[in-house]
């Protein structure tokens, strides 16, 4: 269990303080003390390293097994000993311009918060730390933990959509640059890249909507009924998020849309040119084809001025057409 712990206290009056090492002991002792709670956070931990956590706390087999598996939508759900919750932190990564999404549970309960992080983003360390520094507002119990596990997410959510904005500037720019001046031989495929991005990043934006609105709107049990404005006030910034989402989503859609005219106006472009030049072509080869033909009787075959004469109607046949193409705007 050690190994996946990554951190156990007790909180008495908003302030950290040393209890006994076994986490059993320590619920005990934060139970009695009535003023106090214990926060264990865990780290990608295995069903039986699990199992004893769950039947100390008094976890729902049907959370527990959710937690242990992962792969979940950000949820909330509400069973008799504890309230359990999936938020899914989303980290941008600048060197590779890619979006990844981690998975955080919370166990909010009687003296209790468990939470259980997979992958590396989840921001606790951070979270626990400015908790720590705030003992008024830690001073709230389990609700204050969730408040700030829920409002760093978002938060973070927030910064993810402004990096993503300023990437589609830039693929925006791409996409409208002069024919030539850049190359779009990619242009697709990093369009389909960046809207599959947003994708991964709607799935963990959207369905948390749901959850945050219970938190700010209505009676939840094990959160404190005092905390339904902040909640609200997190359930705000997560709907600019996911607006900002939307946007970002419909934006690429329409960039595509353009991408792909433009591909196809710049094909129809390339083939009216290869039309002229072909029918250019087409005018000598005829007349040389026919003069090439190896008849005895042929009118004009023994006159002294034919060859000059027929080079020089060809020549006018494809100046002539050469202009007219340009006029047209074929060339």
């Amino acid at each position: 269990m050690r190994a996946v712990i990554v951190d156990c206290a007790i909180y008495r009056d908003g302030r950290r303080t040393d209890g006994p090492a076994d986490f059993s002991d320590a619920l005990d002792e934060a139970r009695a003390a009535g003023d106090a709670f214990l926060w264990i956070g865990l780290h990608e931990p295995t069903e039986k390293e699990f199992d004893l956590v769950s039947s100390e706390f008094g976890l729902h087999a049907l959370a527990v097994e959710d937690a242990l598996c992962a792969h979940q939508r950000p949820k909330l759900e509400v069973y008799d000993d504890s309230l359990f919750v999936v938020i899914k932190p989303v980290v941008y990564e600048p060197e590779g311009d890619t979006v990844t999404t981690d998975e955080l549970m919370l166990f909010i309960g009687d003296s209790f918060v468990v939470t259980v992080r997979h992958g590396e983003s989840a921001p606790l360390a951070e979270v626990r730390r400015r908790l720590e520094a705030e003992p008024e507002v830690l001073r709230h119990g389990p609700t204050a933990v969730l408040y700030a596990v829920s409002d760093a997410v978002v938060d973070d959510y927030i910064h993810v959509a402004a990096e993503l904005q300023v990437d589609l500037e830039e693929l925006e720019t791409e996409v409208f640059a002069p024919s030539g001046s850049v190359d779009t031989k990619n242009t697709a495929s990093r369009i389909y890249t960046f809207k599959r991005q947003v994708l991964e990043f709607r799935r963990a934006t959207g369905p948390l909507s749901v959850p945050m609105g219970r938190l700010a709107g209505a009676s939840v049990p094990f959160v404190d009924e005092h905390s339904q404005p902040f909640f609200r006030d997190v359930s705000d910034h997560l709907t600019r998020a996911n607006e900002h989402v939307e946007g970002l989503d419909r934006l690429l859609s329409d960039i595509l849309a353009a991408h792909l005219a433009q591909t196809g106006l710049r094909q129809n472009d390339d083939m009216r040119k290869i039309s002229a030049w072909a029918a250019m072509a087409a005018v000598p080869t005829m007349v040389a084809g026919i003069y090439g033909m190896n008849f005895d009787h042929m009118p004009e075959l023994h006159w002294v001025w034919t060859y000059p004469t027929v080079i020089a109607l060809m020549g006018c046949a494809v100046f002539g057409l050469y202009r007219m193409f340009k006029r047209r705007g074929w060339l």
